[in-house]
């Protein structure tokens, strides 16, 4: 069978797999966490993300292995590390939920981009050159790409809470110290 075959194959099945995971495992236990408790586990799996660094690294992947493709990819695995860190570290702030859109938003495209700058050197046919960075997009990215779309997912449907208006009126005329986000 072609190598693209096979490589598109590993990729469904990782995408396949993953994607039974979350339907029966991972989002009915995030679903049973308040917000934004249900995001820690998500931002912790992504904290991981400098996992990508070994795009760079010689001996894990092929020293023919475009630059390219590899620096932007490590790279951008390891920012999407720190956001997914900062994010974490932000989560129960007012700009946690910026910083973990941010996040989410950055660490998508991040490994989308990653897909088509694999595309543009033709990796599908040369799989060789990834070496042992092969099972990152065989088996890590399909985890990492479901666990964006989940945490797409819980941000989507987190609500805003808006304090009444006498608490409101009172924070405003700077009586009381709060966030903008707690409930009477």
């Amino acid at each position: 069978m072609p190598s693209p075959v096979l490589f598109g194959i590993s990729v469904a099945f990782g995408l396949a797999a993953w994607g039974a995971v979350a339907w029966h495992y991972i989002w009915p236990a995030l679903n049973e966490r308040p917000s934004p408790e249900n995001l820690k586990p998500i931002l912790l799996l992504h904290a991981f993300r400098f996992l990508g660094l070994a795009f760079v690294v010689p001996g894990v992947v092929s020293s023919e292995l475009p630059a390219a493709f590899a620096q932007p990819v490590a790279y951008g695995d390891l920012i999407s590390a720190i956001l997914a860190l900062l994010a974490l570290a932000t989560l129960r702030t007012r700009n946690g939920t910026v910083v973990t859109w941010v996040f989410n938003i950055f660490g998508t495209a991040d490994l989308l981009f990653a897909f088509y700058l694999g595309s543009r050197i033709s990796l599908p046919a040369t799989q060789g050159l990834l070496g042992a960075g092969y099972f990152i997009f065989a088996a890590y990215v399909p985890l990492l790409l479901i666990t964006h779309g989940l945490a797409f997912r819980i941000l989507l449907r987190t609500k805003v809470v808006m304090p009444s208006p006498n608490k409101l009126r009172s924070m405003i005329a700077g009586k009381t110290h709060g966030s903008l986000t707690n409930t009477d």
